[in-house]
């Protein structure tokens, strides 16, 4: 197996939120995880906004801060590549940390891998289930309750929530084409540039 032409398919799913919120992608073995990262802010919808952590078991990978009080160092994400952890740890499960305030804990399972096949134009969202919640909304506790205050019109906060999250937000409608514009950007700006040769 080379892992430069090995891609594997990955499913992705926000864990604790309801209605259900899942991804499934295909990306390069050799992905960097600071880019895993990326990939799923642009298939999930998030801004990018917060710090992140992948973990499994006792490991963990993020971008290493000094004065961080979580009481963990981790990993530096840039540093290291989906195939690192598969191959240190074993994992057939990993989970992506966003939004240390939130938390909101995305749930990777490896499903299948492909080997001997091209990685140019990856990653790739093959599908998409449920519209992401809206960033800084309390996690997966006050995201319920946002749920409940915007489809209640007698509930107290109906109008403050209304009026301070997405438009017309509908936790059952994905722009496709959005979120796939969005992660097509990545696979075409991580494109390996080939090289030109110089006339004498």
């Amino acid at each position: 197996m080379s892992l430069h032409t090995t891609a594997v398919r990955i499913k992705v799913t926000l864990k604790d939120v309801k209605p259900e919120v899942m991804r499934r992608l295909v990306v390069p073995l050799t992905l960097r995880l600071d880019r895993l990262h990326l990939t799923l802010q642009a298939a999930f919808g998030w801004t990018n906004s917060h710090l992140f952590e992948f973990f499994t078991g006792e490991v963990h990978w993020g971008i290493p801060d000094p004065d961080n009080d979580y009481g963990h160092q981790p990993m530096d994400a840039r540093k290291a590549r989906l195939w690192d952890i598969v191959h240190e740890t074993g994992a057939k499960t990993i989970h992506y940390l966003y939004d240390f305030g939130d938390c909101w804990n995305h749930v990777i399972k490896l499903e299948k891998w492909f080997d001997n096949t091209p990685t140019e134009g990856l990653p790739l969202l093959l599908d998409a289930i449920g519209r992401g919640p809206p960033e800084d909304v309390g996690g997966a506790p006050g995201y319920a309750e946002y749920l409940q205050a915007i489809s209640d019109p007698a509930h107290p906060e109906h109008e403050h929530m209304r009026r301070w999250g997405p438009e017309r937000f509908d936790p059952n409608v994905v722009d496709r084409a959005e979120l796939e514009a969005a992660v097509n950007a990545l696979s075409e700006k991580w494109k390996p540039r080939r090289r030109t040769r110089r006339s004498k």
